[in-house]
């Protein structure tokens, strides 16, 4: 066949994908294999993926294909997240721009709205994952929002009600004013902002005197109940028991004491406002204070705030400000360093407040993941992750799981009655009306008297037993298929959802399986624009990946972003990378090419090629399962980075630069058989190691090589075995190539060229590989002497200790200036040396320093001798 001059990613990918397709070698199910489980971070439905997702899923499908290739039974299952609040938000904006609100059209109409976003962008999503080769089980695709899914969260939620860790009540929230719903604190993104600190002046009650509060919310004085400050501060032990009075609202509240207030933050005095501050409703409960709510959803001022009612909180805040300053109760106004909390999903500033909802108790179920974790039972990649996660696990507070939003799973909570007590928890109505029947004494009841919540479950809540639910492990916790693929391999996340997603899963398994639910967690960077930003879909800063990927391939764009990522690391995506994988492709092509253009004829190969091939085919065996044995060490640490380096090394210098160079014919394009078959024999090897990170240029080439069988393609074949190399032999032959290496740069240096043959002395009494170095440093021999020439124009160079010196015609420029250039860097390594000794001769600086940095000053000291004997040995040999 011919054989494409270029190669055409984009023929080539979607042909190879459906190839795979059609052959089913997707798809997983229950053998006698070992099973290695992937679950796919589900993206959100909240439009396309972004770089980030594509970082992501590359590594789990590297993860999957090389699990393949080994020989086990590897089952990926893609999926999408519902994504309660985003998406909401996308549907709401866009209802916005046709002059309709969620709350004009209705529950239904808007739910409908929504399911026909989600399953667009679902298939939008699952055609990304495709271009970029993702080895799914398209059978197994999962969706929060399924029927199965949505069934197992509302089991887990009666389980755990009736168990007693879920349970309804007041407790001080965050809460997104633009979204109307509470958010976790994790979806709360923490922002230094200058603010303004106010000095206001409360009248003690029945005295003429003041007592000054310092605050940056004088909007929320209507919520007060309290003034508190320290109780070791004796500025204010005369008002201990008194009582003040709020301005504008002449409220009585009492002045307490506790410790919890700083004393050296503006007056040491402060107002406690219970409903707005998780801090304020601690002391509340306390000492039983009162608590009053001054806010609407939106963030305006209910009843409480008075004539402010109905107005937008910051404009309260202008115009409370000149009212207390008209009073004469403004004593003080002050800038300050202070810490805004802003929604994640919305922008908007986030309000605490004092809300009615819905938890799940943490802090019992969350101990036997604190030690899966410990023990290392799970493994962190990069380790240090360990350490943020023990710092949130060993504070975790209860989990506030409900969100008052119509897109998600609804709360299976049903009312009956005005009392807050009036409810029983059900998978559905009928069942809901029964327990009410009972649980009220009120046979009565019907449909009309019972409503479901209205609130949603966190979108989290969903995900957090994903593990389990898809092998329908809640339902039926022994089946065939969670005994098979539970506990799964590996998780590959990001470390921003460390809490709201790892953590939890692991905490669920433990809980509902009382197995881990995987073994591995590998965080990624963070991938950030030009502006040091994240990126991600809210801030539309990342580039699209379907462009990327039809202009330079999917391999291309998998190899440009899988060289830069180190696990744990940020990192600044650039579109060169993408370029840097596509030249990679084309070597790929044109060494495919080249073999491929070779004929062979067994009687036209002179035994001098055929001696210095064999020794290449020696060499890179040796040098294969060498290379082998270095990446499989990097690859089971996770360095997937570093990993691909070496596999781009050993490509591109090791099989093209060297071993392609060595066995290329000279003249024509003959070669032997024997020659040929290993050659392809072992690019197939090279295929192999390069199709989990570029599965469609190595599919696309294996099977063009030789013609297959649908159970010979390169995705279902066998990993290479280690094998045992000849590690002197790689030694002796990167000396020959050091020697080529210094041959070559010196006619770089003085413009000889590479057809011009030289002749090379060496005092060395036998070069192992000879033939070799003949061949790529064009030399027409090698001769051995005993010491340096005294007649000719030659140049020098020192392998090692050994000398050579390299003849030359006249009409070539020789550098005179190489005894003078080791000269200075004789005199620069004395230099260093004597600031060495000027440390180690100190004693104030050899008691001060630690003893390993004192140990690095040394070895330091004895490297720099080294080096200076060594190049001193080197200027008496070119001397002589």
């Amino acid at each position: 066949m011919d054989i494409p001059i270029k190669y055409d990613p984009k023929s080539v990918e979607e042909k190879i994908y459906h190839h795979w397709i059609n052959n089913d070698y997707f798809f997983s199910y229950p053998d006698n294999r070992k099973s290695y489980t992937i679950i796919m971070p589900p993206p959100n439905i909240t439009g396309i993926l972004h770089i980030g997702h594509i970082l992501n899923n590359t590594i789990q499908d590297i993860l999957i294909r090389y699990a393949r290739m080994k020989g086990y039974n590897p089952c990926w299952i893609p999926g999408t997240d519902h994504a309660s609040i985003a998406t909401e938000a996308k549907i709401v904006y866009q209802l916005k721009k046709k002059g309709l609100s969620k709350f004009i059209i209705g529950r239904d109409k808007f739910l409908s709205y929504v399911v026909e976003w989600s399953e667009k962008h679902r298939n939008i999503i699952f055609n990304q994952l495709k271009k970029l080769g993702c080895s799914c089980d398209w059978n197994r695709v999962q969706f929060t929002m399924s029927k199965k899914l949505s069934e197992s969260i509302t089991k887990i939620f009666i389980d755990l009600y009736e168990k007693g860790y879920i349970y309804r009540g007041y407790h001080v929230v965050n809460w997104d004013p633009k979204a109307r719903t509470t958010i976790s604190d994790e979806e709360v993104v923490y922002k230094e902002r200058i603010g303004t600190l106010y000095y206001i002046k409360y009248q003690i009650k029945g005295e003429e005197d003041f007592i000054t509060i310092a605050t940056s919310r004088p909007e929320t004085i209507f919520g007060d109940t309290a003034v508190c400050f320290h109780p070791d501060d004796v500025r204010y032990y005369h008002l201990k028991g008194k009582y003040v009075i709020i301005p504008i609202i002449n409220r009585v509240i009492p002045i307490i004491q506790d410790s919890y207030v700083d004393p050296n933050f503006g007056t040491g005095c402060l107002k406690i406002t219970p409903a707005h501050d998780i801090n304020d409703k601690n002391i509340a409960d306390k000492y039983h204070l009162d608590i009053i709510n001054i806010f609407n959803e939106d963030a305006t001022l209910n009843e409480n705030g008075l004539h402010y009612q109905g107005m937008d909180r910051f404009e309260v805040k202008k115009k409370i400000i000149k009212e207390l300053d008209k009073l004469g109760v403004i004593e003080n106004i002050e800038k300050f360093n202070q810490k805004i909390g802003i929604s994640e999903r919305t922008k908007s500033v986030v309000e605490q407040k004092l809300s009615l909802q819905w938890f799940l108790k943490m802090k019992k179920i969350s101990y036997p993941a604190i030690e899966a974790v410990k023990n290392g039972r799970i493994k962190f990649y990069p380790n240090r992750f360990k350490k943020i996660y023990f710092q949130w696990m060993y504070k975790i507070h209860d989990w506030n799981i409900s969100r008052q939003l119509w897109w998600g799973h609804r709360i299976p909570v049903y009312y009956y009655g005005p009392s807050p007590n009036d409810f029983v928890v059900a998978e559905n109505l009928e069942s809901a009306l029964k327990k009410a029947k009972i649980k009220s004494h009120n046979y009565d009841l019907n449909y009309d008297n019972i409503w479901q919540d209205s609130d949603v479950l966190d979108t989290w809540f969903s995900s957090w037993i994903l593990p389990i639910s898809v092998f329908d492990g809640i339902f039926n916790p022994n089946n065939h298929e969670i005994s098979y693929y539970y506990p799964t391999e590996n998780l590959i996340t990001g470390s921003d959802i460390l809490f709201f997603w790892v953590a939890r899963m692991i905490i669920a398994g433990f809980f509902f399986k009382k197995k881990k639910p995987f073994k591995n967690v590998y965080f990624t960077g963070i991938l950030r624009d030009s502006k040091n930003k994240k990126i991600s879909k809210s801030l539309n800063n990342s580039p699209n990946p379907i462009d990327l990927i039809e202009k330079y391939g999917a391999d291309a764009v998998r190899m440009g972003i899988m060289l830069r990522a180190s696990a744990g690391k940020d990192f600044h995506f650039e579109e060169n990378f993408c370029l840097q994988g596509r030249n990679f492709s084309n070597k790929i092509w044109n060494a495919f090419r080249l073999i491929k253009s070779w004929e062979i004829k067994e009687n036209h190969i002179d035994n001098d090629l055929n001696k210095v091939s064999n020794m290449a085919l020696i060499w890179f065996e040796n040098r294969f399962y060498y290379v082998l044995e270095i990446f499989e060490i990097y690859f089971h640490k996770y360095k997937f980075d570093e990993s691909l380096m070496i596999l781009y090394k050993l490509f591109w210098n090791d099989f093209c630069s060297l071993f392609l160079e060595i066995i290329k014919p000279i003249t024509g394009n003959f070669i032997s058989k024997t020659v040929y078959l290993n050659t392809v024999k072992w690019f197939e090897n090279i295929l192999k190691l390069l199709h989990p990170y570029m599965p469609f240029i190595s599919e696309e080439i294996w099977s063009i090589l030789k013609i297959r069988t649908k159970k010979e393609a390169l995705i279902i074949s066998s990993w290479p075995k280690k094998k045992s190399y000849n590690w002197n032999l790689l030694v002796s032959f990167e000396r020959a190539i050091q020697i080529v290496s210094k041959i070559r740069n010196i006619r770089n240096k003085i413009h000889i060229p590479h057809k011009k043959s030289l002749v090379l002395f060496s005092v060395k009494n036998k070069e192992e590989y000879h033939p070799v170095i003949l061949k790529l440093a064009n030399l027409s021999k090698i001769i051995t002497i005993l010491k340096k020439p005294k007649q000719g124009q030659f140049v020098s160079f020192f392998i090692g200790t050994d000398r050579y010196f390299l003849f030359l015609d006249k009409k070539y420029h020789l550098d005179k200036n190489d005894s003078f250039n080791i000269e200075k860097k004789i005199q620069y390594f004395k230099n260093f040396l004597s600031i060495i000794r000027k440390n180690l001769s100190n004693d104030k600086y050899v008691k001060s320093v630690p003893q390993y940095l004192l140990l690095k000053e040394k070895k330091k000291e004895s490297d720099t001798l080294k080096k200076i004997v060594y190049l001193k040995e080197i200027l008496k040999k070119m001397n002589n």
